[in-house]
């Protein structure tokens, strides 16, 4: 007789593996099905963790080869790219097995496999040696995260032409790297390999990078980016990639029609992700997608079939890990009888170059959209002492509050350790702050959150130090 289980969760990413630990905190028998082999996800795996490694690794070298400059005398700073892979690779696995050591103090029973529905309450898993296992299952949540999407007749072999998972594993730095995309992604694993010694070109479609960014920070961003050496060409589509003999040829025209051909050592492509939903029988038990082929749920992260559950990438919203992570911890309250939820005006994202931008609520040009009436305040980091103190003065930060209540509607930053500063302005959302509250709260000195609070000043024009 199969093993019975009151929530099982398919897939062991930020998502998946949040969601069944919480379960087990709640008392719910939990089981977990990964077809990895190592918990995780993309993220901890092949993305959000060993592409910030490698981030902070290339700083490092990029710092080191310039510290004559600040007074610090060394030999010749070389680099050894097997090292900073092994580096990246010793994180990853610390975190995977941390994950699993979870699992077990929680008493969840994982299962290594692809997790295929039977019905709405048994699924068949089927491991690497093809063996089956059928469980069955009161409530199953769908969690099977997402796969980098690619362009129309253009298969990944992640030497030449590489996806994000291939360009968190190049054996040696290219001379050349064309990447597909002006995305988080692409503008990260760009930095990466520019400061590594790669030539870096960056194609994009749209006039702008960072789609769906605050335009006035991508502008910079994109500034910021040019002076530290990455090419840009706006507005420009992708006609043809072929393999030559020592790599790729990207054929390109721009919005005016010019032919533009670039012969590169690899091409990443970098155009977005699209969920994951292979081998699970969706369309076999009668579970609905909407037009992206994402599944469809409501409020409660319900599918047409009730007991059946989908968080993270495979439903509606950005594909972000934590974005992910909260809607696991929602579904698994929701099943407990608690009332989850998630605050879907107040998810931050972050784009970990250097320097780093982050941003959390509606950008500038949503509230124009919405007719919505506003205030600005800003601040530059050349004016904050601690980003002057250690010569990282680029980038500023951007409140934008309601111009009757000052309730702050959103915040984009752009400058050293935007990822931390962030989530100051994430919890003022959260309880309805309005930019005085944030103005007339005392931050330390000299720390970079001076520019948030002079940014909040700067809402009703009382900055002191700009």
């Amino acid at each position: 007789m199969a093993e019975k289980f009151q929530a099982t969760v398919i897939g062991g990413g930020p998502g998946g593996y949040v969601c069944a630990i919480r379960l087990a905190q709640l008392g719910i028998k939990t089981a977990c099905i990964e077809s990895r082999g190592t918990l995780g996800g993309t993220c901890l795996n092949i993305g959000c963790i060993p592409s910030k490694s490698l981030l902070n690794l290339s700083e490092n070298f990029h710092k080191a080869k310039n510290f004559s400059k600040i007074g610090i005398e060394v030999g010749e700073v070389k680099l050894n790219l097997q090292k900073m892979m092994q580096n990246k690779d010793k994180a990853v696995t610390i975190l995977t097995k941390g994950v699993e050591f979870l699992f077990k103090k929680n008493k969840i029973t994982y299962f290594k496999g692809t997790g295929k529905l039977k019905s709405k309450s048994e699924i068949t898993i089927v491991d690497k040696e093809n063996k089956e296992t059928n469980i069955q299952s009161d409530n199953i949540i769908i969690s099977t995260g997402s796969e980098p999407a690619s362009l129309p007749g253009i298969k990944f072999d992640e030497e030449k032409v590489i996806s994000s998972t291939g360009a968190l594993s190049l054996k040696s730095v290219p001379k050349k790297m064309v990447v597909v995309g002006g995305g988080y992604i692409g503008l990260e694993m760009g930095s990466v390999w520019s400061r590594l010694g790669s030539e870096v070109h960056v194609v994009e479609f749209l006039d702008h990078i960072t789609p769906g960014m605050d335009k006035e920070i991508s502008n910079e961003f994109m500034k910021i980016l040019k002076k530290q050496g990455l090419n840009f060409h706006l507005r420009t589509k992708v006609e043809k990639i072929s393999k030559s003999k020592n790599g790729v040829i990207i054929e390109t025209s721009d919005k005016e029609g010019k032919k533009i051909k670039f012969e590169s050592d690899v091409v990443l492509i970098s155009v977005g992700r699209k969920p994951y939903t292979k081998n699970l029988n969706l369309e076999k038990i009668g579970i609905k997608l909407d037009e992206k082929k994402r599944i469809k749920v409501n409020k409660n992260y319900q599918t047409n079939i009730t007991n059946i559950y989908a968080i993270g990438d495979v439903i509606e919203g950005p594909m972000l890990a934590h974005k992910a992570e909260e809607e696991g911890i929602a579904v698994a309250e929701l099943i407990s009888g608690q009332s989850g939820h998630v605050n879907y005006e107040v998810i931050p994202g972050v784009v970990y170059t250097t320097p780093e931008v982050a941003s959390v609520g509606k950008t500038e040009e949503q509230l124009k959209e919405k007719n919505q009436k506003y205030k600005i305040g800003k601040f530059p980091f050349m004016a904050n002492s601690r980003a002057k103190a250690i010569d990282e003065p680029d980038g500023f930060v951007k409140i934008l509050a309601d111009a009757t209540t000052d309730k702050v509607l959103g915040v984009h930053l752009i400058g050293p350790h935007a990822g931390e500063l962030i989530a100051e302005m994430a919890i003022a959302m959260e309880f309805g702050a309005s930019s005085e509250d944030i103005a007339r709260t005392c931050h330390a000195h000299p720390t970079f959150s001076e520019a948030v609070k002079e940014a909040a000043l700067s809402v009703e024009k009382r900055q002191i130090h700009s």
